[in-house]
């Protein structure tokens, strides 16, 4: 596993200007799916298939206009969820809970790993995630950490807006309450992360080959490494 900063020059380590923000890092943001366990997992290909499903059996999509829809409502909404509501008027609680019918336990297992690095950071965890928070708990039961989360911003908590849709991160910001600067977004795509960078927020890229990317602050391969990054920005936050 590997760590890496944005900069490669030491003071830059302490924020998006090499220097002390100024803020006190007060809350850690969790990103859901493929941030708390790994992308190699599967499990969000089993979900890809439902939201396929349920595109053609209860909207009455064409399959071979499924995928292309999908990436278009992705790329130009955030979600599919979103692009289904706007163009085809879809119950969201209808679709939320059809695509999250997954054997968690089929692909997730406790990661004891990171479940002693939370412990060590006493900042606030949230989870803020486009999924819900039945799936967000149903999640952080399995993987063992639930015990250090205190909020789940869902997407009914943002009400249906998503991440990388700037609305989201603002309400986020005001439901806590706090300033960007004060928050370190953990997420493994990288669109979410340069919305969170642009809402002032720190920001680590999950998954990401180590290497300066264009808004993140930080990337690491693992999130296990969550409590180095919150060591740069503030040391002696670290127990």
């Amino acid at each position: 596993m590997e760590l890496r900063s944005r900069n490669s020059q030491p003071d830059a380590l302490r924020g998006r200007t090499g220097q002390h923000t100024g803020s006190v890092l007060r809350f850690l943001l969790f990103d859901l799916d493929e941030t708390l366990y790994p992308a190699q997992t599967g499990m969000f290909d089993e979900i890809g298939q439902l939201i396929n499903r349920y595109m053609e059996e209860r909207v009455g999509i064409p399959p071979q206009q499924v995928l292309h829809l999908r990436r278009l409502y992705y790329e130009r909404y955030g979600t599919t969820l979103r692009g289904l509501q706007i163009h085809h008027q879809v119950d969201p609680e209808d679709y939320l809970t059809y695509v999250h019918q997954v054997d968690l336990t089929s692909y997730i297992h406790p990661n004891p790993a990171l479940d002693q690095a939370l412990a060590g950071l006493p900042q606030e965890k949230a989870i803020f995630t486009n999924a819900t928070a039945e799936h967000a708990r149903r999640v952080v039961e399995v993987v063992g950490v639930s015990h250090h989360f205190q909020r789940i911003f869902d997407i009914r908590a943002l009400g249906y807006f998503c991440k990388p849709l700037p609305q989201a991160y603002q309400i986020v910001l005001k439901a806590l309450p706090a300033v960007g600067p004060e928050c370190l977004l953990i997420d493994d795509t990288l669109r979410n992360l340069r919305a969170g960078h642009e809402a002032g927020m720190h920001t680590l890229w999950i998954g990401a080959r180590p290497g300066p990317q264009d808004g993140t602050d930080y990337c690491a391969t693992d999130v296990v490494r969550v409590g180095e990054v919150v060591l740069d920005l503030m040391p002696g936050q670290v127990r």
